[in-house]
């Protein structure tokens, strides 16, 4: 069962592709299946969303392909600017343009398909 809407799903495939960016940073790979679990539970346990598993693999297959978009840029290939796309916690601060920017393409990607 889901309960994720258009709004919901752009926030986590942001989510997802920023942490997608942040391990490709620091380990030069992206996120490893069990990683990309681990941050779909995270996103959805502190939102109190539900994603059926539809939903999360083609999320978490998606979130490789937006980052991709991403990371030949010069602050996608660095951790410490990576670190400041989060709040307190494992956040995402929307007050950052580079997140309002990820988040935009998220909505772009889910609407094309």
């Amino acid at each position: 069962m889901s309960n994720l809407d258009d709004e919901a799903r752009a926030e986590l495939l942001c989510y997802l592709v920023v942490g997608q960016l942040v391990a490709r940073a620091r380990t030069g790979d992206w996120l490893r299946t069990d990683h990309v679990v681990e941050l779909l539970n995270v996103w959805l346990g502190g939102n109190g969303a539900h994603a059926n598993w539809l939903d999360r693999v083609h999320l978490g297959a998606l979130s490789e392909k937006v980052a991709l978009d991403f990371a030949g840029l010069q602050w996608a290939a660095d951790s410490d600017s990576l670190a400041q796309l989060f709040t307190d916690g494992w956040r995402i601060d929307y007050r950052s343009s580079i997140v309002r920017t990820i988040h935009a393409a998220c909505e772009v990607k889910l609407k094309s398909g």
